[in-house]
Formats: structure tokens, sequence, C-alpha cells
């Protein structure tokens, strides 16, 4: 039974390794024994092997038959001297032969640089991060763009004399344009139209200083008996309230008295080189404003064909940008000077009203000073208002400047809250905190006129870069005609 189950199993091994065997023999995929030779026409054919006869030389030959070649014992890699290595000349690796010149890399040059860098090293710019490469490009940009700026406005202070009353005129401009447009369409001639509103805009400005100057002059003696009972009122006050006697006062003024006589001996010489200086800078004045009404009229009359010669300045390609750019910006500065001498207007009417029923003297020349600080934003009111008070107070007492004080922060209050975003709209978004920091800015630069232009040119420059920033969003503006403009120089 045993030698019968023995057989069996035998014989089913054996009919399973010649199963194997024969699929073995006939499985298309297997690997071929041998060497494969692709024939001319196509075919393969399958041989033992192939000697290589142009590489094959006597060095290779081994004449005892069995016995293995250096190549064939050792491998591709292996620190022995006699194996090959591809990436060494001569295809041997290892120590130098005696007296033989070290292994030299095919590809790589390890004389210079790191052993474990690239055999193909990337450019050092290619190295830096694309986060840095951006910070460097705006970097210097903005570097470029602020040393323009600063040679421009270096440029404006060294011809401030001319500067100066251009911008003025430009101003002006925007203020006394609407007018000489509503004439030359009305067929007034062009020159004729500007003439007139540059007399309407001189007898306004002269109004206003020939009666501040009456009001003062018929109030002055008011004023001083006013200021001397209101100090007298204060320094009661003040003995009445701190632990000081009126000697003490007295002594502490003629103190001061004896101080600014001395002052003034001492520096009597400072005094007359700044008297000369006053007289230079009012020289400076005239003829800046002889300037400013000449520059002003001729704005009036050709500021479209001056701006359009400027913009055959530009390449053609940019022309119609410009030109749409500068449209907004122009409307921007006509709707401020409109709306803030409409605010100052407001402002000095009703302070003014508010100063006549509290008795305060100098109402018409304090109204003109808050008119004129109006057209400083924020600041030029808050100045002004100041100014107000401190004469309420040395004139009429502490309760009524307290109750000026309400007046003018109430007024106040309806212009930035009501008058202001009633007016102005959309057309000027400008934030207060711009507005601040800009005035300041300005104030640093270039004085009080800098505060006096600082909010108009952030609102102008905000509209004409957000219009250059989006302008393909939408269609494209036409193109002026700046052939329309006249000559800067006419052939004689």
């Amino acid at each position: 039974m045993l030698d019968r189950t023995t057989e069996r199993a035998t014989s089913l091994v054996r009919r399973a390794r010649a199963r194997i065997q024969a699929a073995a023999e006939h499985d298309p995929h297997a690997w071929p024994e041998g060497t494969v030779l692709v024939l001319q026409d196509g075919s393969r054919a399958v041989v033992d092997h192939v000697e290589d006869g142009a590489d094959a030389g006597p060095q290779d030959a081994d004449p005892r038959p069995g016995t293995p070649r250096p190549t064939d014992s050792h491998p591709a890699g292996s620190p022995d001297p006699a194996a090959p290595d591809d990436e060494v000349a001569e295809g041997v690796s290892g120590p130098p032969r005696v007296g033989g010149p070290p292994p030299v890399p095919e590809h790589r040059d390890r004389s210079t640089g790191s052993l474990l860098a690239s055999e193909h090293p990337r450019p050092a710019a290619d190295e830096v991060p694309n986060g840095l490469r951006i910070a460097a490009a705006w970097s210097w940009r903005a570097i470029a763009i602020g040393a323009a700026l600063y040679l421009v406005l270096l440029g404006l202070a060294y011809v401030a004399v001319v500067a100066v009353p251009v911008v003025v005129a430009l101003l002006l401009a925007a203020l006394l344009q609407p007018g000489a447009a509503f004439l030359v369409r009305h067929r007034w001639p062009t020159s004729l139209a500007a003439l007139v509103m540059l007399l309407v805009g001189l007898g306004v400005v002269a109004g206003i200083i020939t009666l501040v100057i009456e009001q003062f002059a018929a109030g002055y003696d008011d004023l001083t008996s006013q200021i001397g009972q209101g100090l007298t009122q204060i320094q009661d006050f003040v003995v009445r309230t701190f632990p000081v006697t009126q000697g003490d006062i007295n002594d502490m003024l003629a103190n001061a008295s004896n101080s600014i006589q001395q002052a003034l001996t001492d520096n009597r010489d400072t005094l007359t080189a700044g008297a000369l200086t006053t007289a230079a800078t009012l020289g400076e004045v005239l003829t800046g404003i002889v300037l400013a009404l000449f520059t002003l009229f001729f704005f009036l009359m050709d500021g479209r064909q001056i701006w359009l010669w400027l913009v055959g300045l530009t390449p053609p390609n940019s022309q119609a940008y410009i030109d749409e750019a500068a449209r907004r910006s122009w409307r921007t500065l006509i709707s401020y000077v409109r709306a803030t001498a409409v605010v100052a207007a407001f402002d000095a009417v009703f302070i003014g009203i508010g100063l006549t029923f509290l008795g305060t003297p100098l109402v018409v020349p304090l109204a003109a000073l808050v008119f004129l600080g109006a057209f400083i934003p924020i600041i030029g009111s808050f100045l002004a208002g100041s100014v107000a008070v401190l004469v309420t107070l040395v004139a009429v007492g502490p309760v009524k400047a307290l109750i000026a004080l309400g007046i003018i922060v109430l007024i106040m209050q309806l212009e930035g809250h009501v008058l202001q975003p009633l007016l102005l709209g959309r057309a000027v978004s400008v934030h207060p905190l711009a507005v601040v920091l800009s005035i300041a800015a300005g104030l640093l630069i270039a004085g009080i006129f800098g505060a006096l232009i600082a909010v108009p040119v952030i609102a102008c420059a905000n509209v004409a870069g957000t219009y250059l920033s989006r302008r393909h969003q939408g269609p494209r503006p036409p193109t002026p005609d700046t052939r329309r403009a006249r000559a800067a120089v006419r052939p004689s």
C-alpha cells in the first residue's frame, strides 16, 4: 500500500515537471538564452555568444580556459585598482598607479567647487527665491521714483518764485474756469471771457481786503480798550483763584517788559537784517502776484491748448489715457476748490455771526481769517478758530470765550459731517488720516504753501492713479487732437 502511494506521488511530480518544462519552451514572453541578433530583413535570431572583434585584443585573451578575467572578478566601482570605472579616464578606479597622474573625471572638474555639487551647476541668479526677486524689483523701482520726486521737489524749490505763482494760478483757474466756460458758451470771445473773470476775481479779493483793513482800523481803539479790560479781568481772576498777589503779577510783567527791551537791544543787527530780508521777501511777493495774474489769464484763455501741446510730447499710444486722467483730475480739482470755497464762506459767515452776538471786536477780520484758514482742511479751521477764541478771551472775558469755542466746534462738526460729504461726495474721496498726513508732509516740505496744496494734490493723484491702474477695464477714451494746440514757437 505504501509503495503504491509513493509511486503515484512520484508520477504526479514527474508529470508536473514535464508540463512546466513544456510551458517554458512554448512561452513567447520568456527571456531567450543567449544573444538576440536583429537581421537586415527585421527577423531575429538567438545565438549562444557574440565576440566583439573590435574590442577584443591580445590583452583580453586568457591562455588558460576557465580562469576569470580581472574585469570579471572585480565589478565596476570596486576599490580594487584593477576594477573598471566608466567615469574615470582609462577605465580604472582606486588609488593611482605609482608614478602616474591621478585619475581625472570625464564630466566633472573637481579642481574647483564642491564635490557634492551638481555636474551641471545652475546660475547664481536662479538660486534666488522668487519672493526675494519680487521684493528687490519693487525696492529699486520705489527708490528710483523717490529719487526722481526728490529731484523734482529740489528743482521746484530752486525756482519757487516762479513755481508758486503758477500753482496758485492753477487753483484760481479751477475756481474761475466754469464762469469763463459759461461766457464762451454764450458766444463771448475767449480772451474777453478770460479777462472778465480775471477782473471779477480781482474785484472780490480787493473788496475783501479793503473791508478787512477798514474794519481793523475802525475797531482798533475799541480793541485796545477791551484788551486792557480783559487783561485786568484775567489778573483779578488769577488773584482770587490762585495764591498769587497783585504785586507778584506786576513784578512778573515788569520783568517780562525789561526782558523784551533787552532782547531788542541785543538783537538789533539781527532785526535790521530781518527787516532787509522782509523787504526782499515783499518784493518777491509782489512779483509773484503779478506773475500769478498773468499766468491765470492765459490759463483761462488757452488752458486747453496749452494742455494739448503738453500731451503731444508724450507717446501716441498713451495720449488718450493721459488726457482722460488729466480731465478727471481737473474735474476733481474744480469740485474741491468750489466745495472748499463754499465751506469756507459758511464757516466765516456763521462764526462771524456768533462772534457778533458775543461782542467780540474785529469780527470781519476774524471772519476773513476763518475763510482763508478753511482752505487748509482740519488744521486751518482749528487755528483760525483758536485765534477768534483768544481774541474773545482777552476782549470780553473767559465765559464768552468758552461760548465762542462751543460755537466754533459746532460749526466745524457741521462742516465735517454734513457740508463736505454733501458738496464733495465721491469726487474727492480721501481718508481723514491721509488728509492729516499730507498736510503734515506739505508743512515740512514747503511750509504754509505746502499745507495749502497738499490735499488737492493728493486728491488729484488719487483720481488719476486709480483711473490709470484700471484703464483697460472700460472702453478706450478718444484720442485728443493735439494738432489743435497752438505752436509754442512760431516761425518768423
